[in-house]
């Protein structure tokens, strides 16, 4: 799976999480881009991109990414 691949699925879960269809993220998207992306969104959003790529996320792997691109080449690396 390429990374625009990975990201665009992503994205539609971040259209999803957030109930906004019009929502796009990229690579350099952050939390504080996204309105409603706090720390308990957070938990939530992990969760289900875990399960939509089948895959889980270490704690420190959670806690390091910085941005969604960083999401992203995690899981690529997994994939």
């Amino acid at each position: 799976m390429s990374r625009e691949e990975i990201l665009e699925k992503l994205n539609e879960i971040f259209q999803d999480m957030f109930d906004d269809e019009d929502l796009e993220i990229t690579e350099e998207t952050v939390a504080d881009d996204v309105e409603g992306w706090d720390s308990l969104m957070h938990i939530s959003l992990i969760e289900e991109v875990e399960d939509a790529f089948d895959i889980r996320f270490t704690m420190v792997e959670v806690n390091g990414m910085q941005n969604v691109g960083e999401m992203v080449s995690i899981i690529a690396e997994r994939m």
